[in-house]
């Protein structure tokens, strides 16, 4: 596989142009030429203009404020308490330009609940955990030696495939993606709308099983850097109920416990939460719980976050000092379907 070296002073000083070009305009991604992975200064300059969804949008909305729910401390219980606050290095993905070749993916699972495509899918686009090894599902991650190439072909896990299309205004996001010798398939694929912010229809999944778009909710170098994750993130959870509260449009439990969270179920950090002994990354980290929350989005471990399995994160073990406890479930009042 042929890995990125070091940015030339040449490459730098584009993507620093881009970059000015892109802050002036808002949204013009035209001298994007090829493919840009996600753990590169490239990917940061353009990430840093990029808007994802309009403000006034569930994961940009402030939430600081919001009501505590009634059942809060029922539901934090039920996620566990005293349990520490965990974090998979998993999300990744990559940015394409305009013209990006499209090609089909073969549907393999909810091909009824997915997006038809073709899909923007360039020959260098990393599955889940690449190139980090920090998963709580351990058989999914890269094995020793594995180039990418065969990583997208073998292993196992939840293989989600993230493609981010600024020019188009486009997300791409698929689960259990996997190239055979015919081309792409995954078990579902899902497109969002970066500038409208539209929801998937009522009760269709997504890569993610609340129906939620992944990238939007991922915590990113880019934003640690700036001192703030200035958006609603991402957790999983044990256990589930049978219900979902917008933006979420889909549940993936039989369980109707009222006490287990639902899908879409918003958590923030407590504003009372002392954060000034954290490492920087973190710091921002937590800056953005208190004031955007995290959205319940997927079974899997508890209290888990998906953060991008990028090299330059620092100090984010120590997000393990935080407890189940420190949070609280808020009350946003959007709809609920049970």
């Amino acid at each position: 596989m042929a890995r990125r070296g070091r940015l030339s002073v040449v490459t730098a000083a584009v993507a620093l142009m881009a970059a000015v070009s892109i802050a002036a305009t808002g949204r013009s991604f035209s001298g994007l030429s090829r493919a840009v992975m996600f753990d590169t200064p490239e990917a940061d300059a353009i990430l840093a203009a990029l808007p994802v969804f309009p403000r006034d949008n569930p994961w940009n909305q402030d939430i600081s404020s919001f009501p505590v729910h009634r059942d809060s401390s029922r539901i934090i219980e039920s996620i566990g308490g005293a349990r520490q606050l965990d974090y998979n290095l998993d999300m990744n993905f990559i940015i394409v330009p305009p013209d990006q070749p499209r090609v089909p993916v073969k549907i393999t699972l909810y091909p009824q609940e997915s997006d038809p495509g073709p899909f923007p899918i360039p020959s260098n686009a990393p599955i889940e955990n690449w190139p980090m090894h920090r998963n709580e599902d351990t058989a999914a991650l890269p094995k020793p030696g594995q180039t990418l190439e065969q990583l997208q072909r073998d292993g196992g896990g939840d293989r989600h495939l993230i493609v981010v299309d600024p020019e188009n205004g486009k997300l791409h996001e698929l689960w259990q993606a996997r190239k055979r010798d015919t081309g792409w398939e995954a078990s579902t694929a899902a497109t969002f709308d970066l500038r409208t912010g539209a929801l998937r229809p009522e009760r269709w999944t997504s890569a993610d099983a609340a129906g939620l778009p992944i990238f939007p909710a991922t915590v990113r170098y880019d934003e640690c850097v700036r001192g703030i994750v200035a958006h609603a993130m991402r957790v999983t959870v044990r256990r589930t109920r049978r219900a979902y509260v917008l933006p979420a449009t889909h549940w993936a439990s039989t369980n109707r416990d009222p006490y287990l969270p639902r899908m879409g179920e918003r958590i923030r950090l407590r504003g009372d939460f002392d954060i000034s002994g954290f490492p920087p990354h973190v710091q921002a980290i937590l800056r953005g719980l208190k004031k955007y929350g995290m959205f319940v989005a997927d079974n899997g471990a508890d209290w888990r976050m998906s953060i991008a399995p990028d090299r330059r994160l620092s100090g984010l073990e120590s997000l393990h000092k935080v407890k189940g406890s420190d949070f609280e479930v808020v009350d946003t009042g959007a709809r609920s379907v049970e």
